[in-house]
């Protein structure tokens, strides 16, 4: 026993609980592990890995424990909400990659065009679809998924076990935060955004100009090699973008552990 697991009291039992609380709440969101892609059984091993790695690191920095079986429900549930809240974050940059695939496949023609998503359990466009593994593969690829786990250690210096509550604060930088993923959809798929727009433009002036052509079935082949065109020569706009975006994330973790605490 004494092999197998950290713990062989039943305070270090509870402390346990509590760090799986604040883990779970993490993993419940963040990519790659809070989608349906990911199979349950894999989700829960990776929990609980994760837990007994950082179990010993993090166990000096628990005081706080409860006393009864409510009390630690309610810490538990406290814990869980500031895993969530972290990740919250990435769950917003990578929505703005989804949603700005979707801009690009509506002006592109292609929002009939769709594959099930696991995650979100709908259609998808393939462009959107294609984005977000590419937004992945960053992801990983940088090794954001360190951040995070860094700043789950890092936390229970700054919001100690119990301390979450929700403050004016932090709700208005939630609110900021979301919003933002509207800024940064447009931003990710502007390129194909102009490029369609001055299409549609060249399209309307050959309509007028040109009577009897039949411009309207001329226009889907040409929208489409054009958004697939500007597609691929913008990759590098929107890997940089994206790579702002995940650069500015410990900056935003930083400033959401001081309004939770």
């Amino acid at each position: 026993m004494n092999g197998i697991l950290p713990f062989l009291t039943l305070s270090d039992f509870t402390c346990f609980t509590l760090v799986l609380g604040r883990i779970a709440g993490l993993f419940a969101a963040i990519p790659l592990f809070g989608g349906q892609r990911t199979p349950l059984t894999v989700k829960v091993a990776a929990i609980l890995a994760m837990t007994l790695v950082l179990f010993p690191i993090v166990r000096d920095n628990i005081r706080q424990l409860p006393v009864d079986g409510i009390s630690l429900a309610i810490l538990v549930i406290r814990e869980i909400l500031v895993g969530f809240s972290l990740s919250l974050l990435s769950q917003v940059i990578f929505s703005a990659v989804e949603f700005g695939g979707q801009l690009a496949a509506m002006q592109m023609g292609l929002s009939m065009a769709s594959l099930l998503d696991p995650d979100a359990g709908q259609q998808t466009p393939v462009v959107a679809t294609f984005q977000g593994l590419l937004a992945m593969l960053l992801f990983m690829t940088f090794g954001i998924h360190h951040v995070f786990i860094r700043a789950i250690v890092e936390s229970y210096a700054l919001i100690p076990v119990g301390a979450w509550h929700m403050s004016d604060g932090l709700i208005h930088f939630l609110i900021v935060a979301i919003s933002g993923l509207f800024i940064l959809a447009v931003k990710l798929v502007a390129p194909v955004m102009v490029s369609l727009l001055a299409s549609d433009v060249v399209l309307g002036i050959m309509a007028r100009s040109f009577p009897r052509m039949n411009i309207f079935m001329i226009s889907f082949p040409l929208k489409i090699g054009l958004g697939f065109l500007v597609l691929g020569f913008s990759l590098y706009v929107f890997s940089q973008t994206l790579t702002d975006a995940f650069n500015a994330l410990s900056m935003q973790i930083t400033t959401l552990f001081k309004l939770m605490a």
